[in-house]
């Protein structure tokens, strides 16, 4: 992977609908060069996918937890595939520590936060295992894919966002700016 992969990848994280014709103009090769790269990233699995951002409030989800739960090795064959049947859990993560696994869940109400965790202590209780579920007050930064009913991912657990910026560099200059959740942050141009 050289530089010029490295800009049609940053500029495709901050906009995926972003014309072959625009990464042409930026990269300095032709649209059928940018295309064979792209295909490239592709088959290689290092692009994986295209992705839509929504704004989770317009859509009624205001309550956003992250639910840390404690389970045995044993459970955890039928904990993932249940999770991933659950379009609220946004991601779900195996950790080390007291918990065993967190989960990013939003839910339009509290209420129904509350259903789900007595639904996961229910289902998981050999013995009840132990949660813990702050909400959250705010974000700033990136948002996650939601999950919607009729279109599901395949291939189970979903990985974490990687919230490290990463710097972009012309040839021989100052980087550019960064990007960070998959937004561009521009250094301010010298005067």
């Amino acid at each position: 992977m050289d530089t010029i992969d490295q800009k049609i990848i940053n500029m495709l994280q901050k906009n995926a609908r972003v014309s072959l014709k625009e990464l042409s103009a930026a990269c300095f090769i032709s649209s059928p060069a940018i295309a064979a790269r792209i295909n490239k990233l592709e088959k290689a699995g290092i692009i994986t996918g295209y992705h839509t951002t929504v704004n989770l409030e317009k859509l009624n989800y205001h309550v956003k937890a992250f639910i840390q739960v404690q389970l045995e090795p044993s459970q955890k064959k039928e904990f993932y595939p249940y999770v991933d049947s659950i379009p609220n859990v946004i991601e779900c993560n195996c950790i080390t520590g007291d918990y065993s696994e967190v989960m990013e869940v939003v839910f339009e109400t509290t209420a129904a936060l509350d259903e789900f965790i007595n639904d996961i202590q229910s289902r998981f209780a050999k013995p009840a295992p132990k949660s813990s579920s702050p909400p959250v007050l705010s974000t700033v930064g990136c948002t996650s894919p939601l999950k919607t009913r009729k279109t599901r991912q395949s291939g189970g657990r979903i990985t974490p966002h990687q919230n490290q910026s990463r710097p972009i560099r012309k040839p021989n200059c100052e980087p550019a700016g960064f990007f960070l959740c998959d937004r561009f942050y521009p250094h301010p141009k010298p005067t």
